[in-house]
């Protein structure tokens, strides 16, 4: 049986709570919760800092969380400065924080993990970003590094939830 492993992308988490907000939304959040538990929802660093300067319930969310976003390793930076070099679009410039490359760099990163061969898990990237044309956002760069991505409810259909 494969198992998925998923890495979110801050606009799932800020779409997931405009949506369905914690308070209201308990058992969604419970789900989301199981995931991290289980270890298979993570999220670059990066997302918690972006997370920060957007959503004040999420940051708060979020805070309590250190198991979910995972800390840059040697590895990601260089994955994230090869995606840069082929993609610079990828990020804007002028914003502090920007989570695209590292969303990437991390699910590149377990992908080709030693660990991957001990079990069968796919991972793939969570965001609510479109692949349109050749614009460059995360579905199109995980297309060019062949890595799988989906929304949110894609996620959720993909773990077979029902609420």
């Amino acid at each position: 049986m494969t198992e998925n492993c998923y890495i979110i992308d801050t606009s799932s988490l800020v779409e997931l709570n405009k949506h369905n907000p914690m308070d209201v939304y308990q058992s969604v959040w419970e789900r989301i919760e199981q995931l991290i538990r289980n270890g298979r929802l993570l999220a670059p660093k990066e997302v918690f800092l972006e997370i920060s300067r957007i959503d004040d319930q999420l940051k708060e969310w979020s805070e309590s969380r250190d198991r979910f976003f995972v800390e840059p390793t040697q590895r990601q930076i260089e994955l994230v400065k090869d995606i840069l070099q082929k993609y610079p679009s990828l990020i804007e410039v002028d914003r502090p924080f920007d989570a695209d490359p590292w969303v990437i760099a991390l699910t590149i990163e377990l992908t080709t993990s030693p660990q991957r061969t001990l079990m069968t898990i796919k991972r793939i990237a969570v965001t609510e970003e479109k692949l349109r044309g050749n614009q460059i956002k995360i579905p199109f760069v995980c297309n060019a590094y062949n890595i799988e991505f989906l929304d949110i409810i894609d996620m959720f259909r993909e773990e077979g939830w029902k609420f």
